[in-house]
């Protein structure tokens, strides 16, 4: 008796995730340009795009981290693993879980608050912004090794400096190169505001990559910021209900 087999065939992607050219752990790693570093991000925000509005049914991803964006032989960025990714009617704005779902550090809001909004694509356009955030500097969002307490969580340091026009040092970086990180930057605060309905559309956020910087606007709310975070919380995938929650509780009803 013959007995079927099914399987998944996947394009081999020769240079590996995109995590380990933005938290190089070795010696030889291939430094990225900032230009290179760029594209990719778009690229990035396009794939996603597509599986929002592209398809016949929109497709929430979930898991939107660096180690889930492979790199093809000329750095062009695929989205990857959909373990944690659901399908959805492309007219459901609100989408129903029964259990959060995802990577800590890149996790929506709203997957722990249910009083700011109900779960939507805006999820993934969050977890885009915390990824593109570490993009733009090459760093972990929270290292709590920085030497400067206020540098720890460095969407909140660099939100306080754009807010006061002040700018941030990037070494050996051409004027071109500075604006690219500061539109990245931007774009990324835009999308990990607290409230899903205050975060751009990914159609929205690739218009604004691909647009002017200096005609972006700051956001003018702060957001959530971790209380407490495990060094390595950035590894842990879940899709418990009962993630002990790591942000200050900030928000009040009709915020």
């Amino acid at each position: 008796m013959m007995v079927k087999k099914r399987a998944l065939i996947y394009k081999f992607m020769p240079h590996g995730s995109l995590e380990k050219y933005i938290f190089p752990r070795e010696e030889g790693t291939i430094f990225l340009s900032y230009e290179k570093i760029f594209d990719i991000s778009l690229g990035v925000a396009r794939g996603i795009e597509y599986l929002h509005q592209g398809c016949d049914k929109q497709i929430l991803h979930f898991d939107i981290k660096p180690h889930n964006i492979l790199l093809d032989e000329n750095f062009t960025p695929k989205v990857s693993d959909f373990g944690l990714a659901k399908l959805y009617a492309t007219d459901e704005s609100i989408v129903t879980l029964t259990a959060v779902r995802g990577t800590l550090g890149y996790m929506a809001t709203e997957l722990f608050y249910k009083n700011i909004g109900g779960v939507s694509c805006k999820a993934d356009v969050y977890s885009f912004g915390m990824l593109l955030m570490e993009i733009s500097r090459r760093r972990k969002n929270f290292n709590e090794y920085e030497d400067h307490s206020s540098q720890k969580y460095f969407p909140s340091w660099v939100f306080d400096r754009f807010s006061k026009g002040k700018g941030i040092e990037i070494r050996d970086s051409t004027e071109e190169e500075r604006e690219m990180v500061k539109k990245m930057i931007i774009v990324a605060l835009w999308c990990i505001q607290v409230k899903p309905s205050d975060r751009p559309s990914m159609t929205k956020v690739v218009e604004m990559l691909e647009g002017d910087a200096e005609l972006l606007q700051m956001p003018s709310e702060l957001f959530l910021y971790p209380r407490e975070m495990p060094t390595d919380h950035y590894g842990i995938s879940s899709t418990s209900s009962d993630i002990s929650l790591l942000y200050e509780d900030l928000i009040t009803e009709g915020r």
